[in-house]
C-alpha cells in the first residue's frame, strides 16, 4: 500500500508541475509580446506619426537635404575689416565655419573657398556697426551671409551646398 501511495503522489505532482510550466510559459510569452509591441511603438515609422509633415512638400525637401553627415569647414583665416561708425571706425574680426552635409559637399566647399571668402567679406563689410553690436544684429548678419554664400555657389555648383554659417569668433574694437 505504501508503494501505491508513493505512486499516487508522484502522479499528482506531475500535473501540477506541468500546469506551472504552462502558466510560466504563457506569462513569458505575454511579456515578450508586450516588450516587442513597445519597441515597435517607440521605434516605428515617423511618417505615420506626423501626417502634417508628410503633406507639406517643403518639409520633404528639407528632410532630403539633411540626410548626410554634418561636416564643418573652417575658413582658412579670419575676416578682418574696418567698419565706419558714427563717432569712429571699428575694427572687426570674425572667424567663420560653414556647415555642409556629406563628404562630397565638404570637398566641393574646399574647392571654392576663394569664392566663398569674397561673398562673406562683401557681406560683412557692408554691415552696420550698431546692428553688429546687438545679438539680433549678429543673427541677421549670419542669415544674410548664408543667403549670399548660397546665392554665390548656386550657379557654380548647381545646388545650395552650405546649410549654415557659424561664427566661431567675433571681436569688435
Amino acid at each position: 500500500m505504501a508503494a501505491e501511495e508513493s505512486l499516487d503522489l508522484e502522479e499528482n505532482n506531475q500535473p501540477k508541475s506541468k500546469k506551472k510550466l504552462i502558466v510560466f510559459g504563457v506569462i513569458g510569452l505575454v511579456l515578450l509580446l508586450g516588450i516587442g509591441g513597445g519597441v515597435w511603438f517607440f521605434l516605428g515609422s515617423s511618417e505615420a506619426s506626423d501626417p502634417a509633415m508628410a503633406e507639406d512638400g517643403a518639409a520633404e525637401v528639407v528632410e532630403e537635404e539633411n540626410t548626410g553627415e554634418a561636416f564643418y569647414v573652417g575658413m582658412p583665416r579670419p575676416f578682418l575689416f574696418n567698419l565706419p561708425g558714427a563717432s569712429r571706425s571699428r575694427l572687426v574680426e570674425i572667424k567663420v565655419q560653414l556647415m555642409v552635409r556629406g563628404s562630397d559637399d565638404d570637398v566641393l566647399i574646399k574647392k571654392h573657398i576663394p569664392l566663398i571668402e569674397d561673398a562673406l567679406l562683401t557681406t560683412f563689410s557692408s554691415a552696420d556697426v550698431q546692428k553688429m553690436s546687438s545679438l539680433s544684429g549678429k543673427d541677421e548678419l549670419r542669415q544674410l551671409a548664408l543667403l549670399n554664400v548660397q546665392n554665390t555657389l548656386q550657379p557654380v555648383t548647381g545646388s545650395k551646398v552650405v546649410e549654415k554659417v557659424l561664427f566661431t569668433g567675433f571681436v569688435m574694437q
